[in-house]
């Protein structure tokens, strides 16, 4: 793949002292002063070097180079429909995992019974998936990484605060895998890997995939899906005879409404939160490609094996009334001893685990490609480091985010899957209205070609109004560990999370006024 053009955004033909040159041209976001000073050119002249290697590993070994720009109609072809399962089977292979599993067991957690609990985590699993499959929509007909999309609702600077937030979220939802995926390694080797370890391992797998770039990617992750589906239609099989389908809710009146709130924010959150880089993974698709298509598949490629896995951890959760010793297991040693002791015989069950702790690979390799060409956006100069150095980047903080929760994976899963959905609401019905309302629904109302161009994007004062006035709303509602927002603390004892609803209803009604100023006073 050429290099590109960073004013023009798209592909041109460049030696390497080109490339060096282009550099040195787009190193800020504004003018370059007349004068360099000597730092500033050996500084670029790494840079040049770098970029120059990138683009010489893609042509030799293809690993993937400039993968933030545009994606123009001549440089995609047609797919077999083979290749398009992917829109599915991605998602499929990211979100069927061992995470996945141990969010299951919240429900319990917060006195749902097990009724209850496969209820909301089906409802919510489609209302999330719902706001990623929209904004999947936009990667085969735009050209463009979700990041770059949303330029033209939030324009060139706030858009920088997504794209930041973005590499955030990856890198959290990653270290959530790998501490569930450690935890499993260490229940399969009785011990012996310890969970730093195992947390070392898993990553290191993922790097390796994520390193190569999209097109390893999509092979990788259209398979990787079947083996975890086996595996919880295993584990279906063997624990659902002791689950206690009969045992009411624990909690009642006000703490049950508040319970369930909190339990589907947290699994709305889970799959609401691939909305900020969803069309990363659809951008060589050919433009004409069904919307429809794009939008049903992504949406039950991620809410059907996400409640796959959830529910079946729903389901283990509720034997633990019914199996004290189950019971013991889960709150002395975790979800992965679990694993290996509700599972039959010993042997199979721990092959079963080991294959099970491959599950978080898959996550770590989709959040570790898309932190990664997120931070690529967050300006000029962060663009023109490669691909490979921010992925080494992201991995590295992965790592320490990993390590550093790894005691508390039921706080972290609450809160930081809660997080995400916040956000991402947000996110979605401003794309949604700018889409539908201000562009008529019409990508001939983008202008594409300006994608790379500040003065050809919005400002984005719309969205940012519309986006802050969410955040007041997130911290009215929210229900975490270390903060109860006012909203919240109305519902119930301990407070029901209502964040995601009031943000929606907030940025969707102040989004519209806020965008029509814009386009009154500034006209673009």
């Amino acid at each position: 793949m050429d290099p590109v053009d960073p004013e023009k955004g798209h592909g041109v033909t460049t030696s390497a002292a080109d490339t060096k040159a282009a550099l040195d041209s787009s190193s800020n976001d504004e003018a370059q002063p007349p004068h360099r000073d000597v730092a500033y050119e050996q500084t670029t002249s790494v840079l040049g070097r770098l970029r120059a290697l990138e683009h010489s590993m893609d042509q030799k070994f293809h690993i993937e180079s400039e993968a933030i720009d545009r994606k123009r109609p001549e440089d995609k072809r047609n797919v077999s429909w083979t290749e398009q399962l992917s829109m599915a089977l991605l998602w499929a292979s990211g979100t069927m995992n061992i995470s996945c599993f141990a969010t299951g067991f919240l429900g319990w957690e917060f006195g749902l019974s097990l009724r209850q609990s496969i209820v909301i985590t089906i409802f919510a699993s489609l209302l999330g998936a719902s706001i990623t499959g929209f904004c999947a929509t936009f990667g085969a007909a735009t050209g463009l990484r979700q990041i770059s999309v949303s330029r033209y609702s939030f324009g060139w600077w706030p858009n920088k605060l997504i794209a930041l937030l973005n590499s955030i979220q990856q890198m959290g939802w990653a270290a959530v895998a790998c501490i569930t995926g450690g935890l499993a390694l260490t229940a399969v080797s009785d011990g012996h890997v310890s969970l730093v370890v195992g947390i070392i391992i898993l990553a290191v797998v993922a790097l390796i995939i994520s390193f190569v770039g999209l097109n390893a990617i999509l092979v990788y992750e259209r398979y990787a899906w079947v083996i975890f589906f086996v595996i919880f239609l295993i584990i279906f099989g063997e624990t659902g005879k002791y689950a206690d389908n009969t045992s009411p809710a624990s909690v009642t009146g006000a703490n049950l409404g508040a319970s369930v709130l909190s339990l589907l924010a947290i699994v709305y959150g889970s799959s609401a939160s691939w909305a900020t880089m969803a069309s990363d993974y659809y951008v060589l698709y050919p433009a004409n490609v069904s919307r429809v298509k794009v939008f049903f598949m992504t949406t039950f490629g991620i809410a059907i094996p996400t409640s796959i896995g959830m529910v079946a951890g729903c389901v283990a959760a509720s034997a633990l009334n019914n199996k004290p010793e189950w019971h013991d297991t889960y709150e002395n040693q975790g979800v992965g001893y679990l694993i290996q002791e509700m599972l039959y015989p010993r042997g199979f069950a721990k092959f079963l685990l080991t294959l099970l702790v491959l599950s978080g690979i898959n996550v770590n390799v989709i959040s570790i490609y898309s932190a990664a060409i997120s931070f690529q956006q967050l300006s000029r100069p962060f663009s023109a480091i490669p691909r490979f150095i921010w992925t080494l980047f992201c991995f590295a903080c992965i790592l320490a985010l990993a390590l550093g929760g790894r005691e508390e994976l039921n706080t972290y899963l609450q809160d930081f899957l809660s997080l995400l959905g916040y956000w991402c609401t947000s996110y979605g019905i401003i794309l949604f209205e700018e889409h539908f309302i201000f562009r008529k629904g019409n990508f001939e109302n983008y202008d594409l070609e300006g994608w790379n161009s500040p003065a050809r994007l919005p400002l984005g004062i719309g969205a940012i109004v519309a986006f802050l006035l969410g955040v007041i709303a997130w911290c009215m509602g929210m229900d975490e560990t270390w903060f109860v927002g006012p909203l919240a603390k109305l519902i119930g004892d301990g407070g029901g999370d209502v964040a995601n609803e009031f943000t929606f209803v907030v940025t969707a009604i102040s989004y519209i006024p806020a965008r029509y100023l814009e386009l009154k006073y500034f006209g673009r």
